[in-house]
């Protein structure tokens, strides 16, 4: 068939027989293990010549391994000319300074004119497929309504790589993410860390609510202040936040738990807007100017999926933000 490609392996002596998806995702790497086992369950593997379908087969040393690799099909998403600010991009992944108001994925509600859409058709041919689709691979996501840094895969070596590193959040590895974000009210420690299990609201399924017991999920948030606004009576502050796990609206939900709900912030800082009265006329009309949740992806660092080097990227206050930030110093 046109555009498939034909791989062939004999497993080294030195190997004990193992499962043939571990095998294969050692001697591919740039396939991920659940896209090996797609292929062998759908009758793309052969070992010494006999077709198989478990992953669970075991091999070992001398088998003869074939793998024949489809051609990405095309995705299902359409392509859209869509502005992008590309701060980097290479044949592996790709940078986007994303802004406030565009979707990063097709869901309900938000069939088109997503991030999703743009890079496809900003990419073109050189998506080579995630996941035998050729399409964008999205291994971390910024509400509608965040601006700043994303990183997306194009193929899926670099996903992988990606991937296990954002799903390590840092902890062990190189991977740096921070964000800006503008409070109410100041918190009382200078540094902290908010650790909060998380899930979704059982009566309104678009809020997340913080939960105790084992029906949620693990989230822990590090925040420092960064400056308090305006200095000498503060009514608000800008802060620093780190996450060490990547839960829907963690920072959002994580620093209202703590009573300092992000300015702007609709759904977690309702009860706050009694405290716009507190503001002057300039920091009035530029948090109303803001319509969104005052929350930036300030920084974005990892390790390249192929090169190994380490990638650091910052991006500046975007207009609406900074300018909330500079009338609240006034």
């Amino acid at each position: 068939m046109s555009g498939e490609t034909h791989r062939e392996w004999t497993v080294e002596a030195e190997h004990p027989a193992e499962r043939l998806d571990r095998v294969a995702a050692r001697i591919w790497p740039d396939l991920s293990r659940s896209r090996l086992q797609a292929l062998i369950r759908d009758g793309r593997m052969a070992v010494n010549g006999a077709e198989v379908h478990d992953p669970n087969l075991k091999v070992g040393p001398g088998a003869h391994l074939g793998l024949v690799v489809p051609a990405p099909v095309a995705a299902e998403p359409q392509a859209e000319s869509i502005g992008l600010e590309v701060v980097y991009e290479d044949d592996d992944l790709i940078v986007i300074d994303k802004p406030a108001g565009l979707v990063v994925h097709p869901a309900a509600g938000h069939a088109s004119g997503t991030l999703v859409n743009a890079l496809i058709a900003h990419c073109g041919e050189s998506l080579s497929g995630i996941g035998g689709v050729k399409r964008p691979g999205i291994v971390h996501r910024l509400d509608k309504d965040t601006s700043g840094l994303l990183v997306v895969a194009k193929n899926d070596r670099a996903h992988k790589g990606l991937a296990d590193q954002f799903a390590d959040h840092g902890r062990t590895g190189p991977l740096e993410r921070a964000y800006l974000a503008i409070v109410w009210g100041v918190p009382e420690r200078a540094k902290g860390t908010v650790e909060a299990a998380l899930a979704r609201g059982a009566h309104n399924r678009e809020k997340i609510v913080v939960v105790t017991g084992e029906s949620g999920r693990f989230a822990l948030t590090h925040y420092a202040v960064a400056e308090p606004l305006p200095p000498g009576n503060p009514v608000a502050a800008l802060v620093r936040c780190e996450l060490e796990t990547g839960r829907t609206h963690q920072i959002r939900v994580h620093m209202a738990h703590i009573g300092h709900p992000l300015l702007g912030d609709q759904l977690y800082g309702s009860g706050f807007k009694t405290k716009a009265n507190r503001l002057g006329e300039d920091q009035q009309s530029a948090l109303a100017a803001l319509r969104r949740q005052a929350l930036h992806a300030t920084i974005l660092g990892f390790e390249h999926p192929r090169t190994g080097d380490f990638l650091r990227f910052e991006s500046p206050l975007p207009a609406d933000m900074a300018r909330l930030l500079d009338s609240l110093r006034a």
